[in-house]
């Protein structure tokens, strides 16, 4: 079955503070856009609706603009930043780095589902 979406009416939009997500849900994927404004942290703006010390969901994610920063919690660090392509597991916390808003696709159905969802 062939379907078609489009973002500029998205299925859902979840906000949060500094930030949100649209998603679209289709039969084999749920798509993800995220807007995270400088000053973001996932353990600030996240930790306090998921319930959980780090982001228990798994990323693969490519990003649009801006820069984040990604912490695992084995303590692995990286950044990432336009035109990055990335997978990011579960167990890990993030933030802006600079004044630029962060905009990420995610292509994994669980953000869609579960990023920033009363656990």
């Amino acid at each position: 079955m062939l379907e078609v979406k489009t973002l500029d009416k998205p299925d859902e939009r979840r906000d949060f503070p500094r930030g949100h997500l649209e998603a679209v849900h289709m039969t084999d994927l749920d798509f993800a856009v995220a807007t995270f404004e400088p000053g973001w942290r996932w353990s600030e703006s996240v930790a306090p609706i998921a319930g959980t010390d780090s982001c228990q969901v798994h990323h693969n994610a490519y990003v649009a603009r801006g820069r984040m920063r990604i912490r695992m919690d084995d303590g692995a660090e990286s950044e990432v930043g336009p035109g990055d392509v990335f997978v990011c597991p579960p167990g890990h916390d993030a933030w802006v780095v600079g004044d630029e808003q962060c905009v990420m696709y995610d292509f994994q159905g669980q953000t869609a589902r579960e990023y920033a969802k009363k656990g």
